[in-house]
Protein backbone atom coordinates (compact mmCIF):
# COMPACT_ATOMS: atom_id res chain seq x y z
CA UNK A 1 0.00 0.00 0.00
CA UNK A 2 2.54 2.22 0.67
CA UNK A 3 4.07 1.93 -3.00
CA UNK A 4 0.93 2.93 -3.99
CA UNK A 5 1.01 6.07 -1.96
CA UNK A 6 4.26 6.53 -3.28
CA UNK A 7 3.63 6.43 -6.96
CA UNK A 8 0.47 8.01 -6.82
CA UNK A 9 2.62 11.20 -5.17
CA UNK A 10 5.31 11.18 -7.72
CA UNK A 11 2.52 11.10 -10.46
CA UNK A 12 1.14 13.99 -9.22
CA UNK A 13 4.52 15.66 -8.66
CA UNK A 14 4.86 15.04 -12.29
CA UNK A 15 1.81 15.94 -13.55
CA UNK A 16 2.24 19.22 -11.99
CA UNK A 17 5.69 20.08 -13.25
CA UNK A 18 4.01 19.24 -16.97
CA UNK A 19 1.01 21.85 -16.50
CA UNK A 20 3.02 24.24 -15.55
CA UNK A 21 5.62 23.97 -18.14
CA UNK A 22 2.75 23.82 -20.72
CA UNK A 23 1.12 26.84 -19.23
CA UNK A 24 4.80 28.78 -19.93
CA UNK A 25 4.85 27.43 -23.18
CA UNK A 26 1.28 28.64 -23.93
CA UNK A 27 2.18 32.35 -22.50
CA UNK A 28 5.79 32.33 -24.66
CA UNK A 29 3.81 30.91 -27.73
CA UNK A 30 1.17 34.07 -27.20
CA UNK A 31 3.49 36.44 -26.36
CA UNK A 32 5.61 35.79 -29.86
CA UNK A 33 2.05 36.63 -31.48
CA UNK A 34 1.47 39.83 -29.49
CA UNK A 35 3.04 42.81 -31.65
CA UNK A 36 6.46 44.72 -30.22
CA UNK A 37 5.77 47.83 -28.03
CA UNK A 38 7.84 49.96 -30.66
CA UNK A 39 5.52 48.66 -33.38
CA UNK A 40 2.20 49.02 -31.50
CA UNK A 41 4.17 52.91 -30.99
CA UNK A 42 5.30 53.91 -34.98
CA UNK A 43 1.19 52.70 -35.60
CA UNK A 44 0.07 55.96 -35.22
CA UNK A 45 1.27 59.63 -35.04
CA UNK A 46 -0.60 62.68 -33.69
CA UNK A 47 0.54 66.34 -35.21
CA UNK A 48 -1.20 69.25 -34.07
CA UNK A 49 -2.26 71.91 -36.51
CA UNK A 50 -3.42 74.29 -35.12
CA UNK A 51 0.53 76.16 -34.72
CA UNK A 52 0.91 75.92 -38.55
CA UNK A 53 0.73 79.32 -40.43
CA UNK A 54 -0.78 79.69 -43.72
CA UNK A 55 1.89 78.67 -46.55
CA UNK A 56 3.95 76.46 -43.72
CA UNK A 57 5.56 73.35 -44.61
CA UNK A 58 6.21 70.76 -42.33
CA UNK A 59 7.79 67.00 -42.56
CA UNK A 60 6.76 64.89 -40.24
CA UNK A 61 7.90 61.25 -39.62
CA UNK A 62 5.20 58.40 -39.30
CA UNK A 63 6.26 54.71 -39.44
CA UNK A 64 9.72 55.43 -41.04
CA UNK A 65 8.37 57.47 -44.02
CA UNK A 66 8.23 61.11 -44.18
CA UNK A 67 4.88 62.72 -44.45
CA UNK A 68 4.29 66.27 -45.83
CA UNK A 69 2.08 68.78 -44.39
CA UNK A 70 1.44 72.19 -46.35
CA UNK A 71 -1.39 74.93 -45.12
CA UNK A 72 -2.66 76.64 -47.88
CA UNK A 73 -5.47 78.65 -46.38
CA UNK A 74 -4.65 82.40 -46.49
CA UNK A 75 -2.24 81.48 -49.29
CA UNK A 76 -1.97 82.01 -53.44
CA UNK A 77 -1.55 78.64 -52.99
CA UNK A 78 -3.52 76.22 -55.54
CA UNK A 79 -6.30 75.14 -53.91
CA UNK A 80 -7.84 71.25 -54.68
CA UNK A 81 -11.52 70.18 -53.56
CA UNK A 82 -10.45 66.74 -54.35
CA UNK A 83 -7.32 66.77 -52.85
CA UNK A 84 -7.03 68.71 -49.57
CA UNK A 85 -8.02 67.78 -46.21
CA UNK A 86 -10.28 70.25 -44.44
CA UNK A 87 -8.97 70.59 -40.47
CA UNK A 88 -11.04 73.35 -38.94
CA UNK A 89 -11.09 76.31 -41.06
CA UNK A 90 -7.79 75.43 -42.82
CA UNK A 91 -7.08 73.70 -45.89
CA UNK A 92 -4.17 70.94 -45.63
CA UNK A 93 -1.95 69.02 -48.30
CA UNK A 94 -0.78 65.61 -46.41
CA UNK A 95 1.08 63.47 -48.56
CA UNK A 96 3.81 60.89 -48.21
CA UNK A 97 6.53 62.66 -49.09
CA UNK A 98 8.10 59.58 -51.26
CA UNK A 99 7.97 60.09 -55.28
CA UNK A 100 6.18 57.35 -57.00
CA UNK A 101 8.93 56.81 -59.29
CA UNK A 102 11.89 55.46 -57.15
CA UNK A 103 10.79 56.85 -53.59
CA UNK A 104 13.70 59.39 -53.13
CA UNK A 105 12.32 62.18 -50.55
CA UNK A 106 11.09 65.17 -53.20
CA UNK A 107 11.85 69.21 -51.87
CA UNK A 108 9.01 71.59 -51.26
CA UNK A 109 9.88 74.53 -53.36
CA UNK A 110 8.15 78.04 -52.40
CA UNK A 111 8.95 79.70 -55.03
CA UNK A 112 7.46 77.66 -57.40
CA UNK A 113 5.22 75.69 -55.35
CA UNK A 114 6.35 72.87 -56.24
CA UNK A 115 7.96 69.15 -54.67
CA UNK A 116 10.89 68.90 -56.93
CA UNK A 117 12.41 65.26 -57.03
CA UNK A 118 16.47 65.66 -57.61
CA UNK A 119 16.75 62.04 -58.70
CA UNK A 120 15.18 62.44 -61.86
CA UNK A 121 13.53 65.54 -62.07
CA UNK A 122 10.49 64.30 -61.48
CA UNK A 123 7.50 67.51 -60.59
CA UNK A 124 4.30 67.19 -58.51
CA UNK A 125 2.31 70.56 -57.46
CA UNK A 126 0.52 71.96 -54.75
CA UNK A 127 -1.94 69.43 -54.66
CA UNK A 128 0.71 66.13 -55.00
CA UNK A 129 -0.60 65.48 -58.51
CA UNK A 130 2.50 64.75 -61.02
CA UNK A 131 2.83 67.08 -63.74
CA UNK A 132 6.13 66.58 -64.96
CA UNK A 133 8.94 63.40 -65.47
CA UNK A 134 8.84 60.09 -64.82
CA UNK A 135 6.40 60.17 -61.49
CA UNK A 136 3.58 57.47 -62.92
CA UNK A 137 1.41 58.60 -60.42
CA UNK A 138 0.24 61.39 -57.52
CA UNK A 139 2.00 61.19 -54.25
CA UNK A 140 0.48 58.54 -52.14
CA UNK A 141 -2.19 59.63 -48.99
CA UNK A 142 -1.18 58.40 -45.98
CA UNK A 143 -4.53 56.76 -43.76
CA UNK A 144 -5.67 59.11 -41.45
CA UNK A 145 -8.18 60.77 -39.28
CA UNK A 146 -8.87 63.86 -38.30
CA UNK A 147 -9.43 64.67 -34.12
CA UNK A 148 -10.69 68.68 -33.83
CA UNK A 149 -7.13 70.16 -35.10
CA UNK A 150 -5.03 67.07 -34.97
CA UNK A 151 -4.50 64.70 -37.37
CA UNK A 152 -3.74 61.33 -36.42
CA UNK A 153 -1.70 59.13 -38.43
CA UNK A 154 -2.39 55.59 -39.11
CA UNK A 155 -5.85 55.69 -38.81
CA UNK A 156 -8.68 55.53 -41.52
CA UNK A 157 -11.29 58.52 -40.45
CA UNK A 158 -14.29 59.57 -43.21
CA UNK A 159 -11.71 62.52 -44.44
CA UNK A 160 -9.06 59.69 -45.99
CA UNK A 161 -11.84 57.37 -47.03
CA UNK A 162 -13.55 60.11 -49.03
CA UNK A 163 -10.19 61.00 -50.46
CA UNK A 164 -9.05 57.74 -51.83
CA UNK A 165 -13.13 57.27 -52.77
CA UNK A 166 -13.67 54.98 -50.21
CA UNK A 167 -16.56 56.42 -49.17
Amino acid sequence: MADQKRRDFIGMVFGGFAAAGGAAALYAMKRTWDPLPSVMAAGFTTVDLSPMKPGEFRTVTWRGKPIFILKKDHTDLKKCDDADVKVGEGDYLVRIGLCTHLGCIPAWEPGKQIFKCACHGGEFDACGANTFGPPPRPLDIPPFKIEGTKLVLGEEGPEYKKLVGKA
